[in-house]
Formats: structure tokens, C-alpha cells, sequence
């Protein structure tokens, strides 16, 4: 049940993320043809394009995780027999746990202090900007805690026990195709 709500809202991650990306493009790029066509500009382009740009970096940062897309090395970990593996993946899973937590403190104190405070232009309050935060340390802890589970459990198969996936410039991930 926690998996398909994971899928789900990564699902719906990748929509927002989309909508977001053509919403810059099109401010940005309105903002260009009116400055230099018609000496003027939208007001909101840049700030708006900015919040934009810090929630699409949370939300793909998200989506990553549940797809093991995060850049890693598994020099060392890949010579481990399965039990030195399953105690670095653990290991690895508790400090990102720890991380999320550091994480999600700061963002939401950020939250808290800037929530009266409002943009220069748009006039939204502060708090907007650091809510990503806050939105990917519960939704990457809550995939974190899933992930941990499965491995402690005995859930998990040998081949997902390291956490990065091969490059396809790398000559092992050319092999693969």
C-alpha cells in the first residue's frame, strides 16, 4: 500500500515538474520578447521562475530517490559479500534518514520565521520558498523508511542492494544494453 501511494505521488511529481518547466519556459521566454519587441517585461517572470525552479529541484530530487537516480559509486560496496552490502545500504539509509530529519528542522523553522514576510514582487509570503524543503524531507523520508524496511525485512533482492544504477557512458553499462 505505501508503494503504490510512493508511485502515485512520484506520478503526479513528474506532471507538476513538467507543468512547471513549461511555465518558466513560457515566462522566461515572454519576458525576453517583450523586453527586446516592446521595451517592457512581465513583472512576475523572474521571481515566479525562481520559486518554480527551487520546488521543480525538491520535486525531481524526490523522484531520483525512489528511482535510485542520485549519482553514487560502488567501488567499495561492490566487492562486499551480501552481508556487507545490506549493512552499508542500512547504514547509508540511516544516515539520509538522519539528513531528512536535519533537513526537514531547518526548512520548517525557515517556514516558520518567514511566514509573516512576503516577496518583493509577487507579495506571497517567504514561507513558499523554503517549503520544499519541509515537502522533500517527509516525502524522501517516507521513502527512505519504505526502503529500510524492505531490506530489514528480508524483502529486498541481492541485485537491489546497491543503490546506483551503472551509467550507459561506462563501459559495464554499454555491456548491459
Amino acid at each position: 500500500m505505501v508503494k503504490k501511494f510512493i508511485d502515485g505521488y512520484c506520478y503526479l511529481l513528474n506532471w507538476v515538474i513538467a507543468i512547471s518547466l513549461a511555465v518558466m519556459v513560457v515566462l522566461v521566454f515572454g519576458n525576453v520578447v517583450m523586453r527586446y519587441a516592446f521595451n517592457s517585461g512581465i513583472t512576475l517572470s523572474e521571481e515566479l521562475s525562481r520559486w518554480l525552479f527551487v520546488w521543480m529541484t525538491f520535486m525531481g530530487a524526490i523522484v531520483a530517490l525512489k528511482e535510485r537516480g542520485h549519482l553514487g559509486t560502488d567501488m567499495l560496496v561492490g566487492k562486499l559479500g551480501p552481508g556487507g552490502k545490506k549493512f552499508c545500504l542500512a547504514l547509508s539509509y540511516a544516515l539520509m534518514l538522519y539528513i531528512c530529519w536535519l533537513l526537514f528542522s531547518g526548512a520548517y523553522q525557515q517556514t516558520l520565521i518567514n511566514w509573516d514576510s512576503t516577496s518583493a514582487v509577487m507579495e506571497v509570503s517567504m514561507a513558499w520558498i523554503y517549503a520544499p524543503g519541509v515537502v522533500f524531507a517527509v516525502l524522501g523520508g517516507l521513502i527512505l523508511l519504505t526502503e529500510l524496511w524492505r531490506l530489514l525485512s528480508g524483502q529486498m533482492r541481492d541485485e537491489d542492494l546497491v543503490m546506483i544504477q551503472e551509467s550507459e557512458e561506462s563501459p559495464h553499462g554499454a555491456d548491459k544494453a
